[in-house]
C-alpha cells in the first residue's frame, strides 16, 4: 500500500486546524513584527537627529545602546518563529502517533505487509494508495485532534 503523508495531515481535519492555528499565530507575529520595527525606525530617526547636537563620546553609548535593543528584538522574534516551527513538528508527531492505530487497521484490512510513502514509489496503481481513506478513518476516529492535545496538555 501507498500513502501521501502530506496529504494526510494537510487534509485531516486534526491537519487542517493545526495549520490555521500556525498560520494565524504568524499573522500575529508578523504584526507584531512590524510594529517593532517601525518603533525602532521612529527610535531611529530621533537617535539620528540626536546625533547632530551631540559629541562622538555622548553618542557612542546612546547608539550602542539602541543597537542592543534592535538585536534584542531579533533574537526575541527568531526564538518565537522557532517556537512555532517545533509547535508544527510537534503537533505532526502527535498526528502520526494517533494516526498509526488507524493505519495498523487499514493495513490488516488490505492485507498488504508494507505501507510506503507515496513520493518513494516510482510507478504504482492508483488502487494501493489508501491516503483518502485513511483520512476519513482518522477524522472519524480522532477528528481535529483538540480533545487529544487539550488531553496531553493537562
Amino acid at each position: 500500500m501507498t500513502l501521501s503523508s502530506e496529504r494526510l495531515f494537510a487534509e485531516s481535519a486534526f491537519g487542517q486546524r493545526v495549520l490555521r492555528e500556525i498560520e494565524a499565530e504568524g499573522v500575529l507575529l508578523g504584526e507584531e513584527n512590524e510594529r517593532i520595527v517601525a518603533e525602532l525606525s521612529r527610535e531611529e530617526k530621533v537617535l539620528t537627529e540626536q546625533r547632530a547636537t551631540m559629541t562622538a563620546e555622548e553618542f557612542r553609548p546612546l547608539a550602542d545602546a539602541f543597537d542592543e535593543k534592535v538585536q534584542s528584538h531579533r533574537e526575541g522574534q527568531r526564538a518565537k518563529l522557532d517556537v512555532l516551527a517545533r509547535r508544527s513538528e510537534e503537533a505532526r508527531q502527535m498526528f502520526l502517533e494517533l494516526a498509526r492505530p488507524v493505519l495498523i487497521d487499514l493495513l490488516r484490512e488490505s492485507g498488504a505487509s508494507i505501507i510506503i510513502e507515496r513520493s518513494s514509489v516510482f510507478l504504482s496503481s492508483d488502487r494501493t494508495d489508501i491516503t483518502d481513506a485513511a483520512i476519513a478513518r482518522i477524522n472519524a476516529a480522532i477528528g481535529d485532534g483538540s480533545a487529544a492535545e487539550n488531553g496531553a496538555s493537562e
